[in-house]
């Protein structure tokens, strides 16, 4: 009952990790626009179509190469571009072809916005289009690089200070900074509260992986850890949710963090955890915690942590009398994850199936936008595409073992990755079939190795190794955008990069031990 009530408070705020990592989806997004013009509109022409209004034109909206005549109140006639208007010499008559001359001018009276479908976003409130278009290209790179800072400096400081200091500070983090990006004044205050609640939301995030994997006991350690993942995703359906019911960016932005506020009301009840007691040699408090689970579990007979580890306490205690200079508590740094070949070997291969998971995730998803039709539903449907693979994951890992489940889903996405290669282009359907699948397949060792990772290290560094290794899969997330741009090169280079990555990575898994119903290591 108490790993339970721990449990899923903890999980309920990873949705507000997927909230807010996806949040700029809609709230970024560039609608159709024009030219501002200098005057009152008295009739508007677009190719056949004459209206009296430019909000009429929009549904008839095509390409960016299109542009609209409009004619204003004292008679001239102007053709509106996206980032330039030009003004005619001969304005007699209205027509949409004109060989006469034109004078070009620039949008100094800024831009038109189609508001059909979003009121307001970031980029009509500052008009990031044209020559400033690259400033809005930032907004989601540079909230994944507070991700991959964040993910170090709380990992860091999980392992320094404790777990729960750690909670309840990137919780109200994400409460405050959240609700301060709606009230930023202007595109770099934006920027820079968005870049803080990256922050605390991947420290947030790589500290509650931790958090309820040294809580919760090896029986049922697969299914809580995986569906983390579950809960962030559920955070992704809100997104499509509040996005298709709020089309205002701050008012969406105000929804979306209010959702998650009940945590940030009871998160100081949350208590630390006995591993981390342990390995810091609290012992009182850490026979506190365990008090306090015997009695909300109703368990009758005592539990004494001098009884539960004994043999630690004797070689700590021999440990020190042995030799009193060295100091009882060494503080540990991103360095002990290559303290020997063994280690270093492990913490190269954690990283790069970190990096493939990332790279492989953002590459599909990205390609999985010839999908077409509704927005709303197609990321509600990115979302709920998680869960299922996170089930399968979870019960390979019960079944068959961690690196077991691992190997043969990253082959799989690389085995995928060439059979897209040899799909006709005409086969749409059968194109995208494979792309899902290929997210699936990756989704499950993307999925699996935030749990694995935490098992092959000890508690004195184990937030410090789901931290570096989540650093490496934002590095990932930074670098797909990029990858992407390759098929101007070749049509195929981003999935064959994907898929020598996967098959890299899934020949040097072979050689990492096996963590399935073992206990967790302490040093």
């Amino acid at each position: 009952r108490f790993q339970a009530c721990v449990y899923f408070a903890s999980v309920f705020q990873a949705m507000s990790c997927g909230i807010h990592y996806l949040a700029s989806v809609f709230m970024a997004v560039t609608p159709n626009f024009v030219c501002g013009i200098p005057g009152n509109v008295s009739s508007v022409l677009f190719y056949n179509s004459s209206e009296s209004s430019i909000e009429d034109i929009w549904t008839l909206w095509t390409s960016t190469e299109n542009y609209i005549v409009v004619q204003l109140a004292n008679g001239e006639v102007w053709e509106l571009n996206q980032c330039s208007r030009s003004k005619r010499e001969v304005s007699l008559d209205l027509a949409y072809e004109y060989k006469g001359n034109k004078s070009v001018f620039s949008c100094s009276d800024g831009f038109l916005y189609d508001d059909t479908k979003w009121k307001s976003t970031v980029v009509t409130q500052w008009d990031l289009v044209c020559d400033q278009e690259w400033l809005a290209k930032l907004i989601q790179p540079t909230f994944m690089l507070g991700v991959l800072i964040g993910a170090v400096i709380f990992g860091d400081i999980a392992d320094r200070l404790g777990r729960q200091r750690v909670i309840w500070f990137t919780s109200a983090g994400q409460f405050v900074f959240g609700i301060a990006v709606a009230f930023t004044f202007d595109y770099y205050s934006f920027m820079i509260v968005r870049f803080l609640l990256a922050m605390v939301s991947s420290g947030y995030l790589v500290v509650a992986f931790v958090y309820v994997t040294e809580f919760v006991g090896i029986k049922a350690r697969t299914w809580a850890s995986m569906h983390v993942h579950a809960f962030f995703a559920m955070g992704i359906m809100i997104v499509a949710l509040v996005g298709f019911l709020v089309r205002t960016w701050w008012v969406y932005q105000i929804f979306l963090t209010i959702a998650t506020l009940p945590f940030v009301l009871c998160c100081w009840m949350l208590p630390e955890t006995p591993f981390w007691l342990l390995s810091e040699e609290r012992y009182e408090d850490a026979q506190k915690v365990i008090n306090i689970m015997a009695r909300w579990n109703k368990v009758s007979t005592p539990c004494e942590v001098s009884e539960l580890c004994s043999v630690q306490q004797d070689d700590l205690v021999s440990g020190r009398m042995g030799d009193n200079d060295t100091p009882s508590a060494k503080k540990h740094n991103i360095l002990d994850l290559f303290c020997n070949w063994h280690i270093a070997r492990r913490t190269i291969t954690v990283w790069l199936i970190w990096f493939t998971g990332s790279l492989g995730y953002y590459v599909f998803s990205l390609s999985s936008v010839s999908l077409g039709g509704n927005e709303y539903l197609n990321l509600f449907l990115i979302g709920a595409v998680e869960l299922p693979c996170y089930i399968i994951a979870c019960i390979g890992m019960d079944k068959l073992g961690r690196r077991n489940t691992l190997i043969p889903f990253l082959i799989l996405s690389a085995l995928i990755c060439v059979l897209i290669m040899f799909i006709p282009q005409d086969f749409n359907i059968l194109i995208i079939l494979a792309n899902m699948a290929g997210k699936f397949s990756i989704g499950v060792a993307f999925g699996l190795i935030y749990l694995y990772t935490a098992e092959l290290y000890p508690t004195i560094v184990r937030s410090l190794a789901v931290g570096s290794g989540s650093m490496m899969c934002r590095v990932g997330s930074v670098v797909a955008p990029f990858c992407v741009y390759l098929r101007s090169v070749w049509i195929f280079m981003p999935l064959l990069l994907v898929g020598i990555m996967s098959l890299l990575s899934g020949i040097l898994t072979i050689m990492l031990p096996e963590t399935l119903g073992k206990p967790l290591t302490n040093t």
